[in-house]
Order: structure tokens, then C-alpha cells, then sequence
């Protein structure tokens, strides 16, 4: 019975790892389009369970995919395209609150446990001078939203609501929740 990742995400793969679970990573590509007309919170999960299916995976194997998308006003910002979208965003983030959303799946054999974690965050109001230099930083280019909370965008969040890790990308907390549900063992239990 193996572990496997169905991401190529090195934030997940190292936030995964900060569970003390051994797995191995399975990445199918699979097309990330969101269909518009629908709500951002079910197509995370869609997205999620896609790429679970996706998997390279045997029947005693348990899969985890995920999928996130930072959500402002009902929108959905992806990941920028090149510097002047990703300042935009930054720029349309400043001094407001938004969503993280995270679809989260967990596979084993032909049963699926799935959720959608969601995580409130505020923005401090930042000047074009720092968005500027956090945009020349090269950070924000390969990140839904325009920003890691991890890294030099930490000094933006004012607060949050719900799940750090979400934001980052993995929900940990759900997460081992799910595995426990599939039979996998999480700190002895």
C-alpha cells in the first residue's frame, strides 16, 4: 500500500512531507480549465478529483490531489500572466479580503473522499513600490493570485481566517482527516 502525490507542487510535496508520510509523486496532466459558470468552489473539488483519477495508482494505493485558486469578488485569479498580471492582481488584492480555495481529494481503489477548504485572508493596503518590487522578485509569477504566503508576500496578510496551510496549498488538517477515512495511518493512528 503506497502513498502517492498527484502533484508536481514543491510546496505540497513539502508540506506533505511535514506529516511524516512516506509517498512518492504521480502527476498526470490533466486540463485545469475552470468552467466560469460555476461556482469556484465546486470546480476546485472537480479539479481535485480529476487529478486523483488521473494517478498512476493500484488498487491498494491511496491517492492525494489537490487543487487551488485564490477567488476576489467571485472571480478567480489564477496564476499571472507575466509581470504587468500579476502587479494587476496585486493591485486589485491591496487593502481588500479575498478566498483561498483548495479542492482536496483523497483516492483508494474506487473510493473517493473529497472537500473544498476555504481560507478568508486581508491584505494590508500596499504601496506600487512594493508591488512593484515583490513583481521584479520573479515570486509571485507561478502563483494562483500573485502571491506565496510563505515567502516575501507574508508581510502583506494582515490576518486570516481558516487554514494557513490552505493558503499555501495543502490543507494539512483536512487532510489527515481524509486519510484517517481511507485507512491511512497519520502520526501512529
Amino acid at each position: 500500500m503506497g502513498l502517492i502525490l498527484a502533484s508536481q507542487s514543491p510546496r505540497r510535496r513539502e508540506l506533505l512531507a511535514r506529516v511524516g508520510l512516506a509517498f512518492t509523486v504521480d502527476a498526470a496532466g490533466v486540463d485545469e480549465t475552470m468552467d466560469p459558470d460555476r461556482d469556484p468552489f465546486d470546480e476546485v473539488a472537480r479539479l481535485s478529483q480529476a487529478k486523483a483519477a488521473a494517478a498512476g495508482a493500484g488498487p491498494d494505493d491511496t491517492v492525494i490531489a489537490a487543487d487551488t485558486v485564490v477567488v476576489l469578488d467571485g472571480t478567480v485569479l489564477g496564476k499571472p500572466k507575466g509581470p504587468d498580471g500579476a502587479a494587476h492582481m496585486l493591485h486589485a488584492l491591496s487593502g481588500r479580503d479575498h478566498q483561498v480555495m483548495s479542492g482536496l481529494t483523497v483516492r483508494r481503489g474506487e473510493q473517493v473522499w473529497s472537500l473544498t477548504a476555504v481560507t478568508r485572508v486581508w491584505f494590508r493596503a500596499l504601496s506600487g513600490a512594493e508591488i512593484a518590487a515583490y513583481v521584479a522578485s520573479g515570486e509571485p509569477l507561478d502563483k494562483a493570485g500573485a502571491y506565496g504566503i510563505q515567502g516575501l508576500a507574508a508581510s502583506f496578510v494582515e490576518r486570516l481566517d481558516g487554514d494557513y496551510y490552505n493558503v499555501v496549498g495543502l490543507p494539512l488538517c483536512p487532510l489527515v482527516g481524509l486519510l484517517r477515512q481511507a485507512g491511512v495511518e497519520v502520526l501512529g493512528c
